[in-house]
């Protein structure tokens, strides 16, 4: 009875284990895309609902139409400010906007360090933004963050590194590192690499990393 109850436990976990490792990496998808397509449908539904009323007709009762022309309508604003923001006068403008914003106390803290966050996080490859692991939370164990900049230890003179850890899943949420430089170990991921691996919790990601730091290489 024993060897029969214990066979059917070890073709349960081994059958479930399978199905997990088959679902998860969709349900994580699942979850982005959902997160994102809320997101776009919220920014849009208050002008949608307000067409809805001013047009005459039944053309918007449907929820899922509803959302779908948020979503199309967002994506079309965000491609309408971009477009303007990049000719001469959008970029002028925009700068005079944000001249506005860095004069309110509170907005302006808020709004400059979310700016900054997304500049470096969409910043070109050629820059100092580099992904690197650093070990957290505790030595051995490494964390994928992003190296946003270096400093000067004003006592001894030493290189640091400010460090970004997003949290798996969720990166909107992070911690800021500082270490000093020799303790960062650059790897050869590219920023989509790592994105991808932060959102999927690992699940996409290539199949190999630098984990460990070349013997006698320097670190720049």
């Amino acid at each position: 009875m024993r060897s029969v109850l214990g066979e059917l436990l070890r073709h349960l976990q081994r059958y479930m284990l399978a199905g997990l490792i088959t679902i998860g990496p969709l349900f994580v998808t699942w979850l982005v895309f959902s997160f994102v397509f809320t997101s776009l449908a919220n920014a849009g539904l208050p002008i949608v609902r307000f067409l809805g009323n001013v047009v005459p007709g039944d053309w918007i009762d449907q929820p899922w139409l509803e959302s779908v022309l948020a979503v199309g309508l967002t994506l079309i604003v965000l491609y309408g400010v971009g477009r303007i923001t990049s000719l001469v006068v959008g970029r002028q403008a925009f700068n005079l906007f944000e001249t506005v914003l860095e004069r309110l106390p509170v907005v302006a803290k808020v709004y400059t360090s979310v700016r900054q966050l997304l500049d470096t996080m969409m910043a070109k490859k050629e820059s100092s933004q580099r992904v690197v692991l650093v070990d957290f939370p505790i030595e051995g164990q490494k964390s994928v963050g992003f190296l946003t900049r270096t400093l000067i230890d004003s006592a001894t003179g030493r290189e640091l590194a400010a460090v970004l850890l997003p949290n798996a899943i969720n990166p909107t949420s992070a911690f800021l590192q500082v270490l000093p430089l020799d303790r960062v170990t650059e790897t050869d991921l590219t920023m989509e690499q790592a994105m991808s691996m932060l959102m999927t919790g690992g699940a996409v990601s290539p199949e190999t990393i630098r984990f460990s730091q070349p013997v006698g290489t320097p670190t720049s």
